[in-house]
């Protein structure tokens, strides 16, 4: 029984190695893969491969584009520091925060991005207009909108600091010179709001200190305490309405 089963294991042994020798017998083939870009015949696939290098660096840019020209700057300034008003900690998590103020910002530059869209991409996709003159077209309503909500005195310093000329209209202001005033207009005006909304719950702690401070329990946290008050003053003034709404009218 022994010899069988050595006789056995020894078949095995020898059908492993043929296979092994057979395996390393043949060669490797790795597949064949090259990436090039090659002479455009035709005006069509040009102008295709022009618009996906357009797409592709608007992609790569739409982040910066985002946080810099649109809404969004004030929106998510004003919800993180409603959550440090509250003293929630991490509530509501800033996957919310983030996802609110993206729907919320594109709610607001719904318009905007109508005319952008009406006025300079279509007539571009169109082959109507050139790419320089679509820019041209789509800026001029997204730089309506940040005028509207810059402050002179924000623009004059930039403008200074440039060392460019006074503009003769609003729409002469270069892109370079609007976007940081833009920026820093948007979070004075993020902060402001902010500071309204800490006050109701500033009084809260300090009316809840206040009373533990009387009753002795100097070692209590009074955010344990001030927290329960603070939430069911939200909910009571309906907070989500209210700010929400006066941030949306506010643009």
């Amino acid at each position: 029984m022994n010899r069988k089963k050595l006789i056995l294991f020894g078949l095995l042994a020898l059908c492993l190695l043929w296979a092994s020798a057979a395996i390393a017998a043949e060669p490797l083939s790795l597949p064949n893969i090259s990436l090039s870009i090659g002479g455009v015949a035709d005006q069509e696939r040009a102008s295709t491969v022009v618009q996906l290098l357009f797409i592709l660096t608007i992609l790569s840019l739409a982040p910066a584009i985002l946080l810099m020209v649109t809404s969004f700057t004030r929106i998510v300034v004003v919800l993180s520091l409603l959550r440090h008003a509250m003293g929630t900690q991490q509530m509501p998590p800033n996957q919310i925060i983030i996802g609110l103020a993206l729907f919320l910002t594109f709610f607001v530059m719904a318009p905007v991005w109508q005319k952008v869209n009406d006025e300079a991409l279509k007539p571009y996709y169109e082959e109507r207009i050139t790419g320089e003159e679509a820019f041209a077209r789509g800026s001029e309503p997204v730089k309506g909108f940040m005028l509207k909500q810059t402050r002179e005195k924000d623009l004059a310093l930039f403008m200074t600091i440039a060392q460019e000329k006074r503009p003769e209209q609003p729409a002469d202001v270069p892109l370079s010179v609007l976007i940081p005033a833009f920026v820093i207009s948007e979070l004075k005006t993020a902060f402001q709001i902010g500071f309204l909304i800490f006050l109701p719950f500033l009084i809260i702690d300090i009316v809840v200190a206040s009373i533990l401070l009387s009753m002795g329990m100097m070692m209590l946290p009074p955010i344990m305490i001030s927290l329960p008050f603070k939430l069911l003053l939200f909910v009571l003034v309906d907070g989500w309405n209210l700010i929400i709404g006066s941030m949306v009218r506010s643009f």
